[in-house]
């Protein structure tokens, strides 16, 4: 596993020691390990693009459960 799966990876590994940390937090991941938590999506993209090559790090809203990370979508197609 390599680059932003493996940083997933990690968090959900981690993800219930981090929200202890990090609860509602934006955090930026690179290589395994939290460098910045912050308080909007726009803060932490900021930050990372600042200060690390695109496609090295994730941004990840730290939270219980995984509604930060799932999304359900609704078509009205039908398969037969």
């Amino acid at each position: 596993m390599e680059g932003l799966q493996a940083l997933f990876q990690y968090y959900l590994d981690h993800q219930d020691e981090l929200v202890k940390m990090y609860d509602g937090k934006y955090l930026v991941m690179v290589d395994n390990e939290v460098k910045g938590a912050f308080n909007t999506m726009d803060e932490a993209y900021n930050y990372a693009v600042e200060n690390y090559e695109l496609g090295k790090f994730l941004i990840q809203l730290c939270t219980v459960g995984d509604e930060a990370y799932t999304q359900t979508f609704h078509s009205r197609v039908i398969f037969g």
